[in-house]
Order: structure tokens, then C-alpha cells, then sequence
């Protein structure tokens, strides 16, 4: 029998949907959520990583879905709202990993290369937090968790629509809070530091960045993304119900180092 402690952060019982969650940061945290107890759909637009990922999560003795997904694609998020509430009747978590990099000198930008960032990663999480939002104010509670970034914060040299674009999901993520308190969801982000992801690591490998990262983080060395799920558990658990509004960053130390 759990403790009471233990109760507040298990996610047993939860169905927990997780965006971009079948590589890298997304599927670090749909593994965590797993190891809690939860019911997780690690959803992506690539159908094999889906499948891999549903094999794993069934072999270990839970329940899932494979739904693959694409936050530019509306009708795609509401599918998988739909059919995640119709197998299971409900979803308690949404955790929106799913974004895209460009880096590049900002007077070189397009238009189209401009749009395709900010279409992704900032309209792509208010998508997903709207249409998984309405369900969760229907029922009544739920919990959201965004994915921002130290760009949120600072700027990085030469990703300037990247940096645009999450530092939109900090106020998104902030705005949704405020508006959906009063119906019990919560909505929360995560702004990890440095961690080599599919994502990043053709930039954070270059020699010089990857000095001045170190040299930046007082922990002294890149993140794993395995260090995350502590924070992504807390926030989907009932150990963060007064919990709204925020963004914690997990970071090594990045944000608090000065001179």
C-alpha cells in the first residue's frame, strides 16, 4: 500500500497523451510517466516510432493507443483527443514535446522558413493545449505541460525564430493558466537547459557552441534527458494541484550564472 507521499506523485490511473513522445525529450518523459503507473499514448507523425512505442509500453504490461499525430494538423490533434477519450474515457495529462529548430542569421530567415518554426512550435502547442483543453474543461481537471526553453528567457545566437517562437509559449502557457484556473486545469511548461536531443545536437555539437554551453551551465556538462521526468512527473501528478502558471526550468544552472 502506497504512503501518502507516494500517492502524490503516482500518475496510476492517469491517461497521459504525449506529443512528439516517441524520441528524445517526449519519449524520456512518456517512458517516466510509464514507470509511474500511467496510462501513456506516445504520439508522433512517424507510424514505426509509434509502434515501437506502443510494443513497449503493452510488453510491460500497460495500456495504449498507436495514433500518429502532427500539431500542424488540426484535424490530426482532434483525432487523438477524440479516440484517447472514446478508448479510455477521459485524458488527465497533455504533454506537448513536438518543435522544430532553425539556425541561421537572422537576415537570411524567409518567410516560409519564419512560418514553418513559429507554425510548429508556438501554433502547434496552442492547437494541441485548445483542443485537449476543451476536454479537460468539460470534465472539469486536467493537467497540461508545454515545453519552452532557455530561449524563453536569453537569447542563442542566430535562432531567432526559435526563440520567438518559445518564448510565445511561456506567455501562452501563463495566459491558458490564468483563463482555465477556474476550471480546474492546470497548465504549466518545462524549459529545459541544454540537452542533446535528435533535435539540437547537430548545433550543440559544433566545438564552439558546445564550449560556451559548459562554460555557460554551472553543472558543467549537457543535460539527459532522463533528468527531466522528475519535473514532468511532479506537474501531471496531484503533488502539484496549486501548481499553475509556471515554468520550471531544469537547467543545471544556466538561468542563475551571471559573470
Amino acid at each position: 500500500m502506497k504512503t501518502a507521499l507516494e500517492q502524490m506523485f503516482s500518475l496510476e490511473g492517469k491517461v497521459c497523451v504525449v506529443l512528439g513522445g516517441t524520441s528524445g525529450i517526449g519519449q524520456a518523459i512518456a517512458r517516466g510517466y510509464r514507470s509511474v503507473g500511467a496510462t501513456v499514448i506516445a504520439s508522433s507523425r512517424d507510424a514505426a516510432k509509434v509502434n515501437t512505442m506502443a510494443d513497449e509500453f503493452e510488453q510491460s504490461g500497460g495500456r495504449t493507443l498507436r495514433l500518429t499525430s502532427d500539431v500542424q494538423d488540426r484535424a490530426s490533434m482532434q483525432a487523438l483527443c477524440d479516440a484517447t477519450v472514446g478508448h479510455f474515457g477521459h485524458v488527465d495529462v497533455l504533454v506537448v514535446t513536438s518543435g522544430a529548430l532553425q539556425k541561421q542569421p537572422s537576415v537570411d530567415i524567409s518567410d516560409a522558413e519564419w512560418e514553418r518554426v513559429i507554425d510548429i512550435n508556438l501554433n502547434g502547442s496552442f492547437r494541441a493545449n485548445q483542443i485537449f483543453g476543451r476536454h479537460m474543461i468539460q470534465r472539469g481537471q486536467g493537467s497540461i505541460i508545454n515545453t519552452c526553453s532557455m530561449t524563453t528567457f536569453v537569447a542563442f545566437n542566430e535562432v531567432t525564430s526559435y526563440a520567438a517562437s518559445k518564448a510565445g509559449v511561456g506567455m501562452l502557457t501563463k495566459q491558458l493558466a490564468c483563463e482555465w484556473a477556474k476550471h480546474h486545469v492546470r497548465v504549466n511548461a518545462i524549459a529545459p537547459g541544454v540537452f542533446r536531443t535528435p533535435l539540437n545536437a547537430h548545433v550543440i555539437d559544433l566545438p564552439e557552441r558546445s564550449a560556451a554551453i559548459i562554460g555557460r551551465t554551472p553543472a558543467g556538462r549537457v543535460g539527459r534527458v532522463e533528468e527531466l521526468v522528475g519535473a514532468a512527473v511532479y506537474l501531471a501528478s496531484d503533488s502539484s494541484v496549486f501548481c499553475t502558471g509556471q515554468i520550471i526550468a531544469v537547467d543545471g544552472g544556466f538561468l542563475a550564472k551571471g559573470i
